[in-house]
């Protein structure tokens, strides 16, 4: 059986044709915090990991998860545009 909507679109779909500025800034902003919320939580890991697993303490947990976090700040930061 056909659908019996298709027969009364008053505007039939054009590919391309949609205002998508709203979704491309919703993903980028999924995006960036997906990007640094990883981030953190490496970060937080690492500290944790070193301060109760290792048995380090907590400055050494601290150093590390400083050093991973300044690491990928930098690696994840934005690159200039050519």
């Amino acid at each position: 059986m056909a659908d019996q909507h298709a027969d009364h679109a008053e505007h039939p779909y054009v590919h391309g044709a949609m205002e998508i500025s709203e979704q491309v800034s919703t993903w980028h902003l999924f995006m960036w915090m997906a990007k640094w919320g990883s981030l953190a939580t490496a970060a937080l890991l690492v500290l944790l990991t070193v301060w109760f697993a290792v048995g380090a303490g907590v400055i050494a947990g601290f150093i590390s998860g400083a050093v991973v976090f300044v690491a990928g700040f930098f690696a994840l930061r934005a690159k200039p545009a050519h």
